[in-house]
């Protein structure tokens, strides 16, 4: 196993959309492994395969949500919800990305969600969902489908990530960090 650096915002393959997996061999078992370590030493939620620049249809999750822990990858994932608000966010209900490291910003998401895929073997599989755990689900869906969490901020909320991303340079490719050697940008 091992820790790959974890791009940051401006990179091209955070903005495009995941392959679909055909190939359920050792490979990609270890690949997933290595999602799960760079997860871990991140002090992640879950991260998707194009945040280490593989566009493999694939993400993890690992997090505690209501005392419950939830801990499992999807690959080939597809993805239900309940009814997205269109409205102003809650400002209390924020949002972090470890593509975006440091900042989180009030996101809208669905109360509920679902996802079906398959793991490492090809064997179905469905996580559902509501709060937090909904709230990853759909983040880590995003990432595969070509979108960053700030692409669904409305108002004030896009307008101040906007500001931030042109002040950090993140506007092309070629930024990244290593989770374990970098300082966690998050402060964990």
């Amino acid at each position: 196993m091992a820790i790959r650096s974890i791009l940051i915002a401006g990179d091209p393959r955070l903005t495009t959309h995941a392959a679909p997996v055909t190939e359920f061999d050792a490979e990609l078992a270890e690949f997933v492994d290595d999602l799960f370590e760079t997860n871990t030493a991140a002090h992640g939620a879950g991260l998707a395969a194009n945040q280490v620049g593989d566009l493999r249809a694939a993400f993890v999750y690992d997090l505690r949500d209501g005392g419950v822990q939830y801990r499992g990858h999807v690959v080939n994932p597809v993805l239900e919800t309940s009814t997205i608000p269109e409205t102003m966010p809650d400002p209390e209900e924020t949002e972090g990305c470890l593509s975006v490291p440091g900042e989180r910003y009030p996101t809208g998401r669905a109360e509920w969600a679902r996802v079906t895929g398959v793991d490492v073997e090809g064997n179905p599989v469905t996580v559902e969902g509501e709060g937090y755990l909904a709230r990853c689900l759909q983040h880590e869906c995003d990432h595969l489908a070509g979108h960053l969490y700030l692409d669904r901020l409305i108002g004030r909320n896009q307008r101040a990530a906007k500001k931030m991303i042109k002040a950090n340079g993140w506007v092309g490719p070629g930024n990244s960090w290593l989770p374990g050697s970098d300082s966690n940008p998050f402060g964990w």
